[in-house]
């Protein structure tokens, strides 16, 4: 069982660039493409957040566009760009954006044998993330309601610190209040997020933690806390994360643009492959 995760997609309106320089457009084009060739193809695909820049319903239009080649199932869960309601209208056709109350967008489906909980961290006009006791109350319920299924939770504000200063500092405010539900769950085996547009991987709750690289643009490593946050054209990526009943949840990076090879081992180092 597949499911990949892509985030921090900052769309704008067709033909204008995000941060005045990434043609995010294009980009998250690529990153569609990207998907459709792996073999095999995931079972579904999660967003983690910030899908439109501003939001303009333009920039959730042209998402809708740019995902419709996707024949799998597509999740989202908004991040601090985005607007739950605006989020909710454009996916107005799926059943899973109904599921919460006005004011969020949350969802419990099922992926096969996985569980996957989307949960809107969405604050209006802040950057940091929030919970909440009514939020928190539709994940327990919702892990309630399946107790022995592995659970793939997914939020856009981290729960997990990043090191980098001015990026935990717009996380998520009431991770604590996350770590215990998690902990108290013990079907949740991954938690995983984006909004820092840089990969990295931590415990929580008894479970693994992981936030996911951007499909357009990176943040810049800066674990000193001097200067400000910055970004650069690091190759964009997302997540794939695999379970199954042997091993259950593995994560692996998929970059999105091609890069030189495939090389066969054993012809490259005379060294022979065993069958």
């Amino acid at each position: 069982m597949l499911i990949a995760q892509l985030t921090d997609l900052h769309l704008r309106p067709r033909g204008l660039p995000a941060l005045r320089v990434v043609e995010t457009a294009t980009m998250v084009r690529r990153a569609v493409a990207r998907v459709l060739a792996l073999d095999p193809r995931p079972d579904a695909v999660v967003i983690t957040g910030d899908i439109a820049d501003t939001p303009d319903p333009r920039e959730y239009e042209l998402a809708r566009d740019l995902l419709s080649p996707l024949p799998m199932p597509v999740y989202a869960v908004p991040g601090n760009h985005d607007s739950s309601e605006a989020l909710r209208t454009a996916f107005a056709d799926a059943a899973w954006a109904h599921q919460s109350a006005a004011g969020s967008l949350q969802f419990a489906v099922d992926v096969g044998p996985v569980r996957l909980v989307g949960l809107d961290t969405n604050v209006p006009d802040e950057t940091h993330g929030f919970l909440g006791a009514e939020r928190l109350d539709f994940a327990r319920n919702a892990l309630a309601a399946a107790p022995d299924r592995p659970t793939l939770m997914a939020l856009h504000h981290p729960p997990i610190p990043s090191g980098m200063k001015d990026m935990d500092a717009i996380g998520l405010r009431d991770a604590d209040a996350l770590a215990a539900l998690v902990r108290a769950n013990p079907q949740v085996g991954l938690v995983v997020a984006g909004h820092v547009h840089r990969p990295y991987v931590a415990p929580f709750g008894g479970a693994v933690g992981i936030v996911a690289p951007s499909v357009c643009h990176q943040t810049v490593l800066n674990l000193s806390g001097r200067g400000k946050p910055l970004f650069a054209f690091e190759p964009p990526a997302f997540l794939l994360h695999a379970w199954s009943a042997e091993t259950g949840f593995i994560s692996h990076t998929i970059y999105v643009e091609d890069a030189a090879g495939p090389y066969d081992y054993s012809r490259a180092s005379g060294v022979l492959w065993p069958d």
